[in-house]
């Protein structure tokens, strides 16, 4: 899973007293999110890149399904390409999938 162990914030907020309230609720547990790297050119040196054309039906969680056997995994193609959403890709487009998937998480920092 992709928030598995990790560490997490308590917020107690005031901007979400409100919500807090309203759920019955004393305080929110969120996952930090972790400080990644982009890979260096050496590092994306020893990945393997696998070019994907990008057309009508394409969603970046079935590429994830696709070469990494897990749709959550999506945020992995989105962060390589450094495309945040999918609109942030066009037809045509070729979306580069890095493998192996455990090599750039090490490299990113993840």
């Amino acid at each position: 899973m992709r928030y598995q162990n990790k560490p997490t914030l308590i917020v107690r907020n005031q901007l979400y007293q409100e919500y807090l309230i309203d759920k019955n609720l004393n305080f929110i547990e969120i996952e930090q999110v972790p400080n990644l790297s982009y890979p260096s050119p050496k590092q994306q040196s020893q990945l393997e890149i696998v070019g994907h054309t990008w057309k009508v039906g394409d969603r970046l969680y079935k590429l994830a399904h696709k070469y990494y056997g897990d749709s959550k995994l999506w945020w992995v193609i989105s962060y390589y390409n450094k495309a945040p959403t999918e609109a942030h890709f066009a037809l045509g487009d070729i979306v580069e999938i890095p493998l192996p998937l455990d090599k750039l998480l090490e490299f990113i920092g993840y």
